[in-house]
């Protein structure tokens, strides 16, 4: 498929989804609570433990990357079960064109941050900076969904972009975390503030919001 049949194609998917009075939502309210809830909780430890500077009760490298690769895994499949519900609920089929956008919107960034990230811990043993490359790309990821989900999403991603540029510049400054014998409470802080913190106040945000019940296309 050439590049201008393509561009065509996604602006029928998209004018097909406002036709339906349908915004496709890539990450729903309920998934991103829980991941919210679970990230906070996976922060709050490793954080405190380096408040009270117990340097032994410092999380090992493998352990930070498996407890988070755990709660991607848990809100992704939570995510998948209440889209196909709702796709079940509307009478359709759960990778639909919206689905199949969404997912070459997210893909890219999301392969690169995770591939990115997950080098950084294995072989340059750095944790903050890995945190801080799934906070930017993941954030990237939502904005590439703007043309056809909630505004909710793309405001979601400009706070996480905003959130990991304001923390990077705030870790690249601060020279200070270089004397840590181990940099994964900065690591779990960052990742608290946006994937826990920002996610509860989406989803919170999502659920007070009563959602409009149709959009009609300009």
């Amino acid at each position: 498929m050439s590049t201008t049949e393509a561009a065509l194609e996604n602006l029928r998917i998209i004018r097909s989804l406002m036709e339906k009075a349908h915004i496709y939502r890539a990450v729903s309210a309920p998934a991103a609570l829980t991941g919210g809830v679970l990230a906070l909780g996976a922060s709050v430890w490793p954080v405190s433990q380096a408040l009270a500077k117990n340097a032994e009760a410092v999380m090992s490298e493998s352990t930070f990357l498996t407890l988070w690769l755990v709660i991607l895994g848990i809100a992704s499949a939570l995510n998948v079960l209440l889209l196909a519900k709702e796709a079940a609920s509307r009478s359709q089929p759960f990778v639909s064109e919206g689905m199949r956008m969404a997912l070459r919107a997210f893909a890219p960034p999301m392969l690169v941050g995770g591939c990115v990230g997950i080098g950084l811990i294995v072989f340059l043993h750095n944790l903050t900076l890995a945190a801080l490359i799934w906070i930017l790309c993941y954030g990237l990821a939502l904005l590439s969904t703007a043309s056809f989900s909630p505004r909710s999403l793309p405001r979601l991603g400009w706070a996480f972009v905003i959130s990991g540029l304001l923390l990077f510049f705030a870790w690249a400054a601060n020279r200070d975390v270089d004397l840590l014998s181990s940099d994964v409470a900065p690591a779990s802080l960052a990742m608290g503030l946006t994937f826990g913190l920002l996610h509860v106040i989406y989803a919170l945000a999502v659920f007070l919001t009563k959602k409009p019940a149709e959009v009609q296309p300009k």
